[in-house]
């Protein structure tokens, strides 16, 4: 397939793909070697690890399943029985996964078909994919800026236009920042509906799979495939109407949290004009604060110290045993040491931080939804989060940049962020809505109509139809 014909597929988001390939207008193996030679083009963005192209065209004519045939990438901090694993970092050596994750399992089961691994930073442990071992991944909009972290690769792959949705995973944001770094749809689900492997082994299970899209009725499609093939006990998400079928009562977030500067000027903007927006769609909007406290922090960067000495000290018990801690970059090893240097107190901040989840649903008895920033400020250079800063300084850059996303991580409720502005430069600004637990129905519900009322572009293709 040459790069016209490769261009014209790749404006199709997950849906049209999918009724397209069931009109039978195009095949499978059609659509795949299309976004091969989008991939292709798209390499200078340093996005994907581990390519298997032969693997998935191979795939595509097996997959079935409501989302049969259609491209995505796999994060590589999941693994596929019989491809590389790296997690972000020369530690884990040339190591080849014997099965799959069950995440994995789940997302062929609803047909997709996996092109290879996307980029992430060691572990997913920052907010921008700039690993030692792969170096860093370069966004679209503006290939001198960050494209978030950890689902940094499949952001700028979907923002691309090299595929129209990508597997994405959050701890801490990690679906969510690329989403607004990258432009793009990104919803944390509630804890359980598609949790984290290894992540409910923790003192506190904050981390869950999901996508990045560039629409919100391939979020919903997606979900929707998943929740069938994989349900829980959380209500389905199946019908998900075009809208609210209420007014809801909305909290506004303009004033940062502990630990944060003041809101770039830029993305406050864009929040208030967003919840302009809501109050002439009918819902109710109010000015507010986060339920989150210096303590919440204080309780969540103990367990995020507590992350970085389980790959540390225990790296050959929970990743391979043939792991070289040693090869592990600074900030990894800098989280390890803040959590050994005070590990008692450590564990007493990780127990306090279960009960986040009911301050959050006690501050949901007074609103619908808080409607907040997703970053603090736009894209920040590349660079400016690299694995080799400082920890203080790359510390306090993290918490300038990125204080209100962990507490949905925390809280365990669902979050999403929409790509609603952009900077008099062009940088996507991305604005988080979040609700109470489960109501991810809602949540999209509510981006249907803004989606609707605003509707955005999703996408900065590499290569052109001439």
């Amino acid at each position: 397939m040459n790069e016209r014909q490769a261009w014209e597929l790749a404006s199709w988001d997950t849906v049209e793909t999918r009724a397209r390939l069931q009109a039978r207008e195009v095949s499978a193996t059609e659509v795949v070697d299309a976004a091969i030679v989008r991939a292709e083009r798209a390499s200078r963005l340093n996005a994907i690890v581990t390519p298997t192209f032969d693997r998935a065209r191979s795939d595509a004519t097996k997959r079935t399943g409501p989302l049969a045939g259609v491209p995505m990438f796999t994060k590589d901090l999941s693994q596929i029985a019989g491809v590389r694993t790296a997690w972000g970092t020369a530690a884990s050596g040339h190591y080849i996964s014997p099965k799959n994750d069950p995440c994995v399992t789940t997302f062929e089961a609803v047909g997709l078909v996996s092109l290879g691994k996307s980029a992430t930073p060691e572990f997913g442990l920052t907010a921008s994919t700039e690993s030692v071992v792969f170096g860093p991944t370069l966004n679209p909009w503006d290939e001198t800026r960050m494209t978030g972290g950890s689902s940094g690769g499949s952001a700028a792959l979907v923002a691309a236009g090299v595929v129209p949705m990508s597997h994405a995973s959050d701890g801490g944001g990690s679906i969510r920042i690329p989403a607004s770094c990258c432009g793009l749809v990104g919803l944390k689900p509630t804890r359980g509906r598609l949790d984290m492997e290894g992540s409910t082994s923790l003192p506190v299970n904050i981390a869950v799979h999901g996508t990045v899209t560039r629409s919100v009725r391939d979020t919903v499609a997606f979900w929707r495939a998943v929740t069938a093939a994989r349900p829980t006990k959380l209500p389905a998400i199946d019908v998900v109407n075009p809208a609210p079928d209420r007014k809801l009562r909305v909290t506004m977030v303009t004033a940062t949290v502990p630990g944060g500067a003041p809101i770039d000027p830029e993305v406050r903007a864009t929040v208030e004009a967003v919840g302009k927006r809501l109050e002439g769609l009918g819902h109710h909007v109010t000015p507010g604060v986060v339920p989150w406290t210096q303590e919440d922090l204080d309780d969540f960067v103990a367990l995020w110290g507590f992350l970085g000495f389980s790959y540390s000290r225990l790296g050959r018990l929970v990743v391979h045993r043939d792991f070289k801690s040693d090869l592990l970059e600074p900030w990894t090893k800098s989280l390890a040491s803040r959590f050994l240097s005070s590990k008692w107190d450590s564990f007493q901040r990780m127990r306090r931080l279960r009960g986040f989840s009911q301050k959050w649903a006690e501050a949901m008895k007074s609103c619908d939804v808080f409607l907040m920033p997703t970053l603090a400020v736009p894209p920040p250079p590349i660079g400016h989060l690299r694995p080799d800063v400082p920890f203080d300084e790359k510390f306090a850059r993290l918490t300038l940049t990125v204080p209100f996303t962990g507490m949905m991580n925390a809280a365990g409720a669902p979050a999403i962020s929409l790509p609603m502005g952009r900077t008099a430069s062009g940088l996507p600004i991305g604005v988080q809505l979040a609700g109470a637990w489960a109501t991810e129905r809602m949540l999209l519900e509510l981006a249907f109509q803004l989606e609707a009322d605003a509707p955005w572009v999703a996408m900065k293709p590499l290569f052109t139809s001439s």
